[in-house]
């Protein structure tokens, strides 16, 4: 017999630590470590879909990497150049990817050990046989690919109004190998989307609404703060930004009952970000 409640603390528990993440990254963003943080980048983007990854500064360059500070609890700074390399070692890009991999996944796998354990039946996340079909990854890409026009309008709006987020990580995310490039967009970004949708999605929509009885619309709004505070790190801007797609993203859910839909529209909207802006080199939309 599924135990609701056990599962929903652990999973309660799961986002608080997500949310602290965030909080401490938005901290070492907006200058509050021990060091000063370098000046932004030219070009900046009010959203992103990653809520579970730190939004870092970092001046546009090889040079430029963000580094590791051991005092920072191994979180992400932009700072570069303030304090001697012996004392914050360089972050290489492989071993950024293999941080947001190792992270995501791992908090990923909790959830769905805790699932497990508390035998919490799989529909309720929106997976089953019968939302699994190539209708389904139909809708997904096509809902991918509008969210992520919508954000390159709003962004290339953002961007004419002064108003708008760093995009410091992805940048230093961006490969500069094909291996890297596969690696980023066949194992990290599927695990960055199959983490964030299924606690944002899967557990705070489907498992609550099905195992408390609440309004899944409600659940949506609710998910979507959640969703958007995690994002605190891309200023008022990236907030509101991304609480507006995972509003969208947590509707889709709703209307279609299916994971694996928000999933794949969760995925393309990152990649379509990196490959345009930076495999391509595109600054946005004139």
């Amino acid at each position: 017999m599924p135990d609701w409640a056990t599962f929903a603390g652990f999973a309660g528990v799961v986002l608080v630590f997500l949310l602290l993440l965030a909080h401490a990254s938005k901290s070492v963003v907006s200058g509050d470590a021990d060091a000063p943080l370098a000046a932004p980048p030219e070009r900046s983007y009010p959203g992103s879909v990653d809520p579970g990854v730190g939004e870092v500064r970092s001046n546009v360059g090889d040079a430029d990497r963000p580094l590791i500070d051991a005092a920072d609890g191994g979180l992400i700074s932009g700072a570069t150049g303030s304090h001697p390399e012996s004392a914050r070692p360089r972050l290489s890009t492989t071993a950024l990817l293999a941080n947001v991999a190792i992270s995501q996944g791992t908090f990923g796998l909790l959830l769905l050990a805790g699932a497990w354990f508390t035998e919490i039946p799989t529909a309720a996340f929106g997976v089953s046989a019968s939302v699994v079909s190539p209708t389904t990854v139909g809708v997904g890409v096509a809902l991918g690919v509008g969210l992520y026009a919508a954000n390159e309008v709003g962004a290339t709006v953002g961007e004419r109004l002064g108003v708008g987020a760093d995009e410091g990580l992805r940048e230093a995310l961006a490969p500069d190998s094909a291996a890297g490039w596969a690696v980023l967009l066949l194992v990290v970004l599927p695990i960055i989307a199959g983490f964030e949708e299924l606690l944002f999605r899967g557990v705070l929509v489907g498992v609550f609404a099905a195992g408390f009885g609440l309004s899944p619309w409600l659940l949506a709004a609710l998910s979507s703060v959640a969703f958007a505070l995690g994002h605190g790190a891309q200023g008022p801007a990236g907030v509101v930004v991304t609480g507006l797609l995972g509003f969208v993203l947590a509707a889709a859910f709703v209307l279609t009952g299916s994971l694996l839909v928000v999933v794949v529209a969760h995925y393309l909207v990152n990649a379509l970000e990196f490959v345009v802006h930076e495999g391509l080199g595109l600054d946005g939309w004139e």
